[in-house]
């Protein structure tokens, strides 16, 4: 089942609904290695079935987690390029909003 509504969330507390490619491109920019590490999204639902996170690496740029138990995809990757994460994030996100 397709979700309806996702949010996205980082580690220190702000949340985001829905939200844009511009919304991913901040909360990936305010991510830093201290106290703000990560960001997920994912549906607003009970036992979510897919989830994307980002993730700071100690030794720069970020991780990137995609898993959809629906599709059996579970992908984890490396970038650094923000707004390239931030695009590939919200084309993903849009195939699971459908």
């Amino acid at each position: 089942m397709a979700a309806r509504y996702y949010g996205a969330d980082s580690e220190n507390g702000d949340h985001v609904d829905d939200p844009s490619e511009d919304a991913l491109f901040m909360l990936i920019g305010d991510l830093n290695d201290s106290d703000n590490t990560f960001v997920t999204v994912q549906p607003d639902e009970d036992d979510p079935a897919w989830f994307a996170s980002v993730a700071v690496l100690d030794e720069g740029g970020y991780e990137i987690v995609r898993r959809d138990t629906t599709s059996r995809e579970h992908d984890v990757t490396i970038g650094t390029n923000r707004d390239r994460i931030a695009g590939d994030l919200t084309r993903w996100l849009a195939a699971r909003a459908s």
